[in-house]
């Protein structure tokens, strides 16, 4: 082997993919596995699945032709990232004896690091650069250098992650890590498409976004959300059972304009981009733009995910309570006046998305609502969206948030002085202005 040419191969190529990696998908992608698995098995993974991908780039440099089918593999990584976020939100739960075998070994760690960054890195434009690389450069040098290059990129990041996992809350890390991976996997996608349907495939798709269109996804998308909210909102009442606040819906009452609220801007918000589909109302013209209606649609999924994933979590809540109620009952524990007004008493979610948000429902409401007007921007949508405000605002600060006050006491109270309304609480303590509010002992 000749010396100087594998030590100059080596070091061209240590620094050219070193440089390259900086603030490459790959290493953010290394931070986000850095704040959910232990660092050394992550950088292991990493180190696997870089040596085989340029070996295989060092092969293709040297002879083979670049032939490797990178767009359906983009494809496929995308895929799989999408689901490393779902499952990343989702979160999971251990038995005892999975958590002791989870503390012996890292190997899932190493398999899912290995995979990732295997998929990542096929078509990217480090095994690119390594391929080029190897057609100037000793295949083996280059091989060395643009691995170790890549594996110190990543190292720096895996640094990042730990200290950030050292600082932020373990729900909070996993819902960014979770909103990374979807960020990943639509980055893959928008990189594949180009190479599997062609140069002009965004450009083609784009026009055939035209305002009627946009007007009908707008409304396909929200009458999809809101039957799977509604149907998840009858599963999850069915087990509340006799759990219900003590609400008064007389007409002028707090819980009766929310309602019309409610109502008059789901007409205007779904009557606005239905004018617009049938030719009928003309849109915003800034706004009336296809990349403007693709944000929109992802946060109208986006906000209806965030509805349904609260109202599962508050079915669950309700199911538990009512077979603990139904145990004590049996048991014997409890008298029958007592049982009865247990059985009747509202039960506090505080899990899931409701440990950050007292209201979580209602901000996703609000994005999905925010999602729709931007795929039809409308004045009646934008009017629509003010009234959901105003809605929403009524609805919890004069409907929810007092009548779990006066039923739950103290518990609601602790709750509300350690979470946000509608978004997490940067800092603890009491909301603003709570501590001085002559009523809250009142109707809290």
């Amino acid at each position: 082997m000749d010396m100087d040419g594998f030590l100059v191969a080596f070091a061209v190529s240590f620094g050219v993919i070193f440089v390259a990696e900086l603030g490459d998908k790959s290493q953010l992608m290394a931070l986000t596995f850095a704040t959910r698995f232990k660092a050394i098995p992550v950088l292991i993974g990493i180190t696997i699945a870089t040596s085989v991908t340029h070996l295989v780039s060092v092969a293709v440099g040297v002879g083979l032709g670049a032939s490797l089918p990178t767009g359906w593999i983009s494809l496929v990584a995308a895929v799989a990232f999408i689901g490393f976020g779902a499952w990343t939100l989702r979160g999971d739960s251990l038995t005892d004896d999975e958590e002791r075998k989870a503390k012996r070994a890292g190997g899932s760690a190493v398999v899912a690091a290995s995979v990732a960054f295997f998929l990542a890195e096929l078509g990217d434009k480090t095994m690119l650069a390594t391929i080029t690389l190897a057609t100037q450069y000793n295949w083996f040098g280059v091989w060395l250098g643009s691995t170790l290059g890549m594996v110190a990129a990543d190292a720096m990041a895996i640094v990042v992650g730990r200290k950030l996992g050292q600082r932020l809350p373990e729900r909070v890390i996993s819902i960014g890590a979770a909103l990374m991976f979807f960020v990943f996997g639509a980055w893959l996608f928008v990189e594949a498409v180009p190479e599997v349907w062609g140069p002009d495939a965004w450009s083609d798709a784009a026009a055939l976004i035209d305002d009627r269109v946009a007007g009908w996804a707008a409304v396909l998308l929200g009458v999809l959300g809101v039957g799977i909210t509604v149907w998840l909102r009858g599963r999850a009442h069915r087990a509340r059972g006799e759990r219900r606040l003590e609400v008064v819906r007389t007409p002028g009452s707090p819980a009766w304009w929310a309602r019309l609220l409610l109502l008059v801007a789901a007409l205007l918000g779904f009557g606005a981009p239905l004018l617009v589909a049938l030719g009928v109302l003309e849109p915003i013209a800034v706004l009336a733009r296809p990349g403007v209606a693709v944000v929109g649609a992802g946060l109208l999924l986006l906000g209806f995910a965030v509805v349904a994933i609260a109202t599962l979590q508050l079915g669950t809540v309700w199911r538990r309570s009512a077979t603990e109620a139904g145990a004590a009952v049996a048991g014997g524990t409890e008298p029958g006046p007592a049982a009865a007004a247990a059985a009747r008493r509202p039960v506090l979610a505080t899990g899931g998305l409701h440990s950050r948000v007292r209201n979580p429902a209602l901000t996703g409401l609000i994005v999905g609502c925010a999602g729709m007007l931007f795929i039809s921007p409308t004045l009646l949508g934008v009017l629509a969206g003010v009234l959901i405000l105003v809605a929403v605002q009524i609805q919890a600060r004069a409907v929810y948030e007092p009548g779990l006050g006066s039923a739950l006491g103290a518990e609601y109270d602790a709750y509300r002085s350690r979470t946000g309304r509608f978004l997490p609480r940067l800092r603890g303590g009491e909301e603003p202005g709570a501590e001085h509010d002559p009523d809250r002992s009142r109707t809290h």
